[in-house]
């Protein structure tokens, strides 16, 4: 299972201050996160993308070539690229890139995006937006999996013998996930390509959470590409930790109070009842996030939002701290201990490579027989 963090990059005035921070610093920081990331021990690294204030990270994988540089194990990720706004053939070109920088450590996540206004600014309308997600995450496939591309379709103009570069390393393409909240239609399309489902329930209840996961699951074995337990199921999840939980209590609630994304709605107790919000002792953020499996099963990856709401980074950097030594460790035992049989490991470049190498070998075998 892989563990690790994922940001909205978010600019924030920290309500116990007021300051706010500028771009230049939001962006450092983000960097400096993920190199923490890794000195602690964490697998992924994923970043949004975002193109409006008060968000910073509208070009990701020149975020993540950076980190690629200064990081050897940290799988480098999207929390969000825009499938919709973004044209298929430029995301299959400047991911095979990354890939070929950060020697395979690289995976995306696809989604739609939740604010409106982007789809004009790149000459897309919002009502095309589950169609869009459909046709271009098609084509991108193509470009990934095939050498040349001839294809015509409603959104783009046509290609004609085609040849995306640099082309996937190794031939295999990155892994993708599906990041969805509420769209049924995308865990569809997740379970119809055997990728990866990635529910991002950082503002949802259980309920909901397992029901569009065991939609994807049902999904995934109908389309044949293995039994329910067997599909590929990614979670989110924010946390905030002191080593007591009155004091991590105290210390986040005026973030919470006035953040854009809780402020002014529900209490903060309120919210942590009903969400994976989890603030508290690192043994609570432990039993919290174990008993995300009750209602999801067996899963292979979970991030924690830990960056947001206007926590100044000296914060976060003590949180990561917290969750690298306290936190995951735990949970990587109990995990591994409580994992039925059969379930597969998280997905890595080089598990792939193998395993695309094996069915190749395998392949003129069956032809021969047949």
């Amino acid at each position: 299972m892989q563990f690790g963090i994922f940001t909205v990059g978010d600019v924030t005035a920290d309500p116990t201050t007021g300051r706010v921070p500028s771009e230049h610093e939001r962006i450092k920081a983000m960097l400096a996160i993920a190199q923490k990331a890794e000195e602690v021990g964490l697998d992924v690294f994923a970043t949004g993308e975002h193109h409006n204030p008060p968000f910073v990270p509208s070009s990701p994988t020149t975020m993540l070539g950076y980190i690629a540089a200064r990081t050897e194990n940290l799988i480098l990720s999207t929390s969000t690229t825009l499938i919709t706004t973004n044209d298929p053939v430029k995301i299959a070109e400047d991911f095979a890139m990354l890939q070929h920088v950060a020697d395979g450590r690289v995976d995306v996540m696809m989604g739609r995006g939740n604010t409106g206004p982007v789809y004009p600014w790149f000459g897309k309308d919002i009502r095309d937006g589950i169609d869009l997600a459909v046709e271009n995450y098609a084509l991108l496939r193509r470009l990934w999996d095939e050498d040349v591309v001839t294809w015509k379709g409603k959104f783009r103009t046509p290609l004609q013998s085609f040849t995306s570069t640099p082309r996937p390393l190794d031939g295999v393409a990155p892994f993708v996930w599906h990041g969805s909240i509420r769209s049924p239609e995308i865990a569809e399309q997740a379970a119809y390509y055997g990728d990866g489902f990635f529910h991002n329930n950082i503002f949802w209840p259980a309920s909901h959470t397992e029901q569009m996961v065991n939609l994807y699951r049902q999904r995934y074995a109908h389309y044949g590409h293995g039994t329910p337990e067997q599909a590929i199921v990614g979670l989110g999840g924010q946390v905030f930790m002191r080593k007591n939980s009155q004091d991590a209590v105290r210390e986040f609630r005026p973030y919470f109070d006035n953040a854009p994304v809780y402020g002014h709605g529900p209490s903060l107790e309120e919210f942590t009842s009903q969400t994976p919000l989890t603030v508290g002792s690192p043994q609570q953020v432990i039993e919290r996030t174990l008993s995300f499996r009750d209602y999801v099963g067996d899963y292979q990856r979970q991030l924690f939002l830990m960056d947001h709401a206007g926590l100044p980074l000296k914060t976060v950097l003590e949180q990561l701290d917290l969750l690298g030594e306290e936190v995951v460790p735990v949970l990587r035992k109990e995990f591994a201990n409580m994992r039925a049989a059969g379930v597969p490991d998280a997905p890595t470049h080089s598990a792939r490579v193998a395993a695309a190498a094996a069915t190749a070998q395998a392949s003129p075998k069956e032809e021969t027989q047949a």
